[in-house]
């Protein structure tokens, strides 16, 4: 049999791809809110299967409570940094993800919240609602714009490729990338120069992280890499919450260090609505909606499910992450 657990209510498509599957049994949290933790390790307890979200921490515990049965995790996102990785491949369970169907809304989702944050949209559009807006003023509203700017890119992958490719039409003059290893092969579509990643803090307009959360990467943009960044520069972030020192970043936008940030991930999610970043007139904050379009979460839904099925059948993967 094909015992699963879905730990979310995912779009329609998505789950009716697994109960039209002979000999899939869908135990579902049918919810729109994460399941509990309790709910889950119980949930779990003895399937074959497991269709998860990044908001789920698979660890040894859950893979405790699961058992011997479990052959394998899909989830519905392109990061995995939600899952215990070593433990999964000492058990030899198959993990399939979601990468290259988000691309594009992550991408075009990255460069809304750029523009937003460099030309101050949110704090513009609360003046014409509060009546702060009087008049038109010659230096009233300003903030920076993209033409003849540097732009670094800190992860030239899928998403930070696809952002480079919106980008360019706006007049960008200069990419910049940092990473673990230089791509050559896929700079070469945009001129981007490899750099190290003090480097890129010092000479970009614009820096963008679109990396994966990796323990290389966790906490790398910090008090040093702020410091190092001009006075009018724009720091954005929609890869993970945990690349970013968010006292750092706090520190630096409150001081003037850098112009303004935009983060789609924070830590923890949701953010506290007390926390310091949201009284900041320079910083906007969105609530982790880069993939969030009617097509793409339902493309992601249909892959997560058919990653599944295609592990429980012993069959190769859509997408498979090869541990």
């Amino acid at each position: 049999s094909m015992a699963v657990f879905v730990t979310r209510r995912i779009p329609a498509e998505g789950l009716r791809v697994l109960s039209q599957a002979s000999g899939c049994q869908v135990q579902l949290w049918d919810s729109e809110e994460p399941v509990p933790r309790s709910e889950l390790l119980s949930g779990v307890a003895g399937k074959r299967g497991l269709l998860c979200l990044l908001s789920d921490r698979i660890d040894r515990q859950v893979l405790e409570a699961a058992g011997p049965s479990l052959k394998v995790i899909s989830t519905m996102s392109v990061g995995f940094d939600h899952l215990a990785l070593e433990e999964i491949k000492k058990r030899g369970i198959r993990v399939g993800y979601t990468p290259d169907v988000l691309t594009d809304a992550t991408a075009e989702l990255s460069v809304a919240l750029l523009l937003a944050t460099c030309r101050r949209l949110p704090e513009a559009v609360e003046q014409v609602k509060n009546g702060g807006w009087t008049t038109w003023k010659p230096l009233w509203m300003c903030g920076y714009g993209l033409s003849d700017s540097t732009v670094g890119i800190i992860g030239l992958g899928r998403i930070g490729q696809a952002l480079a490719r919106r980008l360019k039409p706006f007049g960008v003059k200069r990419f910049l990338y940092a990473g673990s290893r230089p791509r050559p092969e896929d700079a070469a579509e945009f001129e981007a120069e490899f750099v190290p990643l003090t480097k890129l803090a010092e000479e970009s307009d614009f820096v963008v992280v679109t990396c994966a959360l990796t323990p290389a990467t966790q906490g790398m943009c910090n008090k040093d890499f702020f410091s190092r960044m001009k006075k009018t520069s724009v720091f954005i972030n929609t890869s993970r919450g945990a690349v970013v020192n968010q006292e750092d970043l706090y520190d630096a936008l409150a001081h003037g260090q850098i112009a303004a940030a935009g983060l789609d991930v924070t830590t923890p999610e949701p953010l506290p609505t007390d926390h310091p970043l949201l009284s900041l007139k320079n910083c906007v904050i969105l609530p982790h909606v880069g993939s969030a379009t009617y097509a793409t979460r339902t493309t992601m839904a249909v892959l997560a499910a058919n990653n599944l099925l295609a592990g429980l059948r012993g069959e190769p993967m859509p997408h498979e992450l090869l541990l």
